[in-house]
């Protein structure tokens, strides 16, 4: 599985280890207690709908880049640092990266999530 940025007719591969969180014990786990995160890394949030959701950093020893998507559609792109990052944005996929990985993604592009 690969994560796809598309901005102005150009695709930059994200990242190509996804891990999703599918089930709610995986969602509440995120990437807690990880001490690292290779840099092709991300970790895929899908729910059914666009909804409020929220991410902590409470027991995350990295700083991420974090993607709040609805429709394919980057609503929202934010960095949280270890221990003390906490954001809520709109999304039907949240999407976390390795701080850094994001750069360059702003609302309005979009995001393919290949299978």
């Amino acid at each position: 599985m690969r994560i796809v940025h598309h901005r102005n007719g150009e695709k930059r591969t994200l990242a190509e280890t996804v891990e999703r969180a599918d089930s709610p014990l995986s969602q509440a786990r995120g990437v807690m207690f990880r001490r690292s995160m290779p840099a092709d890394y991300a970790l895929v949030f899908p729910f059914d709908e666009p909804d409020s959701r929220t991410i902590h950093t409470l027991f995350v020893f990295v700083p991420l880049d974090v993607l709040w998507v609805v429709d394919d559609e980057v609503v929202k792109v934010e960095r949280l640092e270890p221990f003390r990052g906490l954001a809520h944005g709109l999304a039907d996929t949240v999407i976390e990266l390795p701080a850094g990985a994001a750069e360059g993604v702003t609302p309005g592009d979009t995001i393919e999530i290949r299978e």
